[in-house]
């Protein structure tokens, strides 16, 4: 069992295959109070990631044997852990599969310093606020049909089946649940959960509702839990609603 880090030190893991660029990425967040560490494997990447507790990961698209993708695919069985990838591309596929694989956030190998630093502390923000925070007990549960929803431990379970959701599906799903049975346009959405200091992707709240089916077992063509209102927004259905 790994001990447990220091909450008020947030660690950072690269998994990148360029050495250079991680080193240059340490040298200039750990001045800023970051603790680094670095994997230059997918396979490593992976196993670094899931034997140690980490505010964020930054993770690369483009590496041999074991992209990026298929890393995040690993973590995310069992991890929720904030990543955000890095790509030489910026395609907005690799974008879109990114996100659609559980990545929360998404930088061209482009990026300045002080771009990558704002949207790593929106992470890691995040994370730490999730670790932190006791349980608000004053929010009762969410129930839609067979699923529920807890504000206060930030789980979601449907029929007997727990839900492993990203802290961004978890946000979207607990945000769609407060209002069922009313339309919550993808601006409404993007406010309520977005902890962040950067524009995000035009599509992200599109893909990231797509994930939330998917976890679901929803149909878009008929569904039952996630109505979509072509130039509206999202609705969660509400079972007990009169039609």
């Amino acid at each position: 069992m790994p001990p447990a880090p220091n909450h008020d030190i947030p660690r950072i893991l690269l998994v990148d295959d360029d050495q250079e660029l991680c080193e240059l990425l340490s040298e200039y967040l750990t001045p800023l109070g970051y603790e680094v560490d670095a994997a230059h494997t997918g396979p490593d990447g992976v196993e670094k990631a899931l034997s140690a507790e980490w505010h964020a990961i930054i993770l690369d698209v483009m590496m041999p044997k074991m992209d990026g993708f298929e890393v995040l695919k690993a973590i995310r069985k069992t991890s929720q852990v904030p990543v955000l990838m890095l790509t030489s591309r910026g395609d907005e596929m690799d974008r879109i599969v990114g996100l659609e694989v559980g990545a929360d956030d998404y930088l061209p190998k482009t990026f300045s310093m002080r771009e990558l630093l704002a949207r790593l502390r929106a992470v890691t923000r995040r994370a730490t606020r999730l670790q932190a925070a006791p349980a608000d007990e004053g929010e009762p549960e969410i129930r839609v049909g067979e699923l529920r929803i807890s504000p206060s431990t930030r789980s979601a379970v449907l029929g007997d089946q727990p839900l492993l959701l990203t802290p961004v599906e978890f946000d979207l799903l607990a945000a769609l649940g407060r209002a069922k049975g009313r339309v919550k346009t993808r601006e409404r959405l993007l406010d309520e959960i977005r902890d962040r200091e950067y524009e995000v992707f035009d599509r992200s709240i599109d893909i990231h509702i797509s994930s939330l089916r998917r976890k679901l077992n929803d149909d878009a063509k008929a569904p039952r839990f996630i109505r979509t209102f072509r130039s509206a927004g999202y609705m969660l259905i509400d079972p007990d609603a009169k039609a």
